[in-house]
């Protein structure tokens, strides 16, 4: 859902001739960015309950972060230099000291951002504890290089997030911040499903069979 909706708002603002929204316009991705985002990355554990306990927990906090942001009186340029309404693009724009809004969304940055990748961490601890105890060298490795893919994953997207939200928002610079946010609200969603999927036994033959017929059809064009 959320690299659906990140893919949407890229492709309509990259394409929009004159790209300019209404107060509602900004708040409504922003509040499903946030909700989704923040839902993301509660769902550490797999389970049902938590599901929608992180799914509530998660829009609460969106609720919290669009008031914040939103009743920041904005009297300077109305242009948000990003590809989505993001957080520090919009309240930067503030014409007020909005410090202890900032402060508030810190924490609330670092519930949602240091809190599950620390459960994570300990996850793979117990999880490498239990590999080692694995006799075979070759089922090791195997464990060993899931993990790996999945945990790089895990550590481009919340190193990315961390750097966006977890600093002041005077240290903002938008080409650098656009880059890095299309790294975690995009490419790293992405990768999951690939990762997975590579790691598989029938994704790794279904990929085959694929290209297999891509090669096979470009060879009889050719000829």
């Amino acid at each position: 859902c959320l690299t659906t909706l990140m893919a949407s708002v890229t492709i309509m603002t990259v394409i929009w001739i004159s790209p300019t929204l209404s107060f509602s316009g900004y708040a409504t991705p922003q509040y499903y960015f946030v909700g989704l985002a923040c839902t993301n990355h509660f769902l550490v554990p797999p389970a049902w309950g938590w599901f929608f306990t992180s799914t509530l927990c998660g829009f609460l906090i969106s609720v919290v972060v669009n008031v914040l942001v939103f009743s920041v009186p904005f009297c300077a340029s109305n242009r948000i230099n990003h590809f989505f309404c993001d957080i520090s693009p919009v309240i930067k724009l503030g014409c007020t000291d909005t410090n202890q809004k900032e402060m508030v969304i810190f924490f609330l940055s670092i519930l949602v951002l240091l809190v599950p990748f620390v459960l994570i961490f300990i996850s793979y601890v117990f999880i490498v504890s239990t590999i080692l105890k694995i006799s075979s060298v070759e089922g090791q490795h195997k464990a060993f290089a899931t993990c790996a893919s999945h945990l790089t994953v895990v550590i481009v997207h919340y190193g990315c997030a961390s750097f966006i939200y977890l600093r002041p928002t005077s240290l903002y610079s938008s080409d650098k911040d656009r880059l890095v946010a299309v790294t975690y609200t995009v490419i790293t969603p992405l990768l999951n499903p690939l990762v997975y999927t590579l790691r598989n036994k029938a994704g790794k033959t279904s990929l085959r069979k694929v290209l297999s017929r891509y090669l096979f059809a470009k060879t009889l064009r050719m000829s």
